[in-house]
């Protein structure tokens, strides 16, 4: 069993989602896997800042501002999500994640891996109108902009910045 990180290594972890100009003034909140959150840190700016999830293979801290933060709140509580309020959140650390089609997937799909996403930062909290026309799918190529989860309601554009 992995020791838990201390308070300031989870702060660290969260601040590298986003330039340290932002996320060393963002609120840097935790939160369990039954979904409770601990703040680690208050926030000076409209930002929210989340370490690394120990669930996942590789590294996706994420900082968003409220809007984003409201939006992810309801991707977590499977509740529908505003898609006229548009959110902006930083991954500059990459991401992980285990389906680019069902956004609760807990693991690949037998024989499948687990997607990796650069640094990059994501649009959320948009109408399906804003994605036409990017790349989607289940494997999509993640060195251009593309839609995660499309088809779904919380489709949301990804766009790297490397």
């Amino acid at each position: 069993m992995q020791r838990p990180a201390s308070t300031a290594e989870l702060i660290r972890s969260a601040e590298s989602a986003a330039p340290i100009a932002l996320s060393s003034k963002a609120a840097v909140v935790l939160i369990d896997a039954a979904g409770n959150s601990t703040v680690l840190r208050q926030g000076s700016n409209n930002f929210t800042c989340l370490p690394d999830s120990p669930s996942t293979p590789g590294p996706d801290p994420m900082c968003g501002d409220a809007n984003a933060m409201e939006w992810a709140g309801q991707w977590i509580g499977h509740k529908p999500p505003n898609q006229n309020k548009p959110g902006f959140m930083y991954m500059l650390a990459g991401g992980t994640d285990a389906s680019n089609t069902d956004p609760w997937a807990k693991g690949p799909s037998p024989g499948d891996a687990w997607i990796e996403t650069g640094p990059h930062v994501m649009l959320v909290g948009i109408g399906p109108e804003t994605l036409a026309g990017y790349l989607s799918g289940p494997r999509p190529d993640t060195r251009q902009p593309y839609v995660m989860w499309a088809g779904t309601p919380y489709a949301h554009l990804m766009l790297p910045v490397r």
